[in-house]
């Protein structure tokens, strides 16, 4: 089972933005051999979600970025991870799904726009994220941004 918090940058602990930042480095630098400047000044402004287990462990996060951060009127959703561990267990897909909710909860229902990996392209159009550019290199890394549009209830 997985416990989920959303904190602003001043409500983390250290030992939570340990955690974080260690994840973020054995993913994105270490696994993906992708040296890049992973504490990119963002991390103040943004909420973090995160998701534990029983024992406290980081299974799953997401940076959640506010409007004009990232992207001009639009908010955003990055540094998208599961832990080695966790992956094929469904995190990645409850992390989309409630860094969504989160987001409208805090920002209200602005464009969501990602920069996302290309071989991604297909996950994230599961949760209603369309295409918004063509490919581009980014760390050496093929990505796409994509858009998520809130859906306008009819009166």
């Amino acid at each position: 089972m997985i416990q989920w918090t959303c904190k602003s940058f001043d409500e983390l602990s250290k030992k939570e933005l340990y955690s974080i930042l260690a994840l973020r480095q054995e993913t994105f630098v270490v696994e993906q051999y992708c040296p890049y400047l992973d504490v990119d000044g963002k991390d103040i402004e943004c909420f973090h979600l995160i998701g534990t287990n029983e024992n406290n462990e980081l299974l799953a996060y997401s940076r959640l970025i506010p409007k004009d951060l990232s992207y001009p009127n639009e908010i955003s959703i990055g540094r998208i991870i599961s832990s080695g561990a966790a992956r094929g267990g469904g995190y990645g897909r409850a992390l989309m799904e409630k860094s969504i909710k989160e987001l409208k909860r805090l920002f209200g229902e602005i464009p969501i726009r990602i920069g996302a990996q290309c071989y991604l392209k297909g996950f994230y159009e599961k949760f209603g994220f369309q295409i918004a550019s063509p490919i581009y290199l980014e760390d050496g890394i093929p990505h796409q941004e994509m858009v998520y549009f809130f859906e306008k209830k009819k009166a």
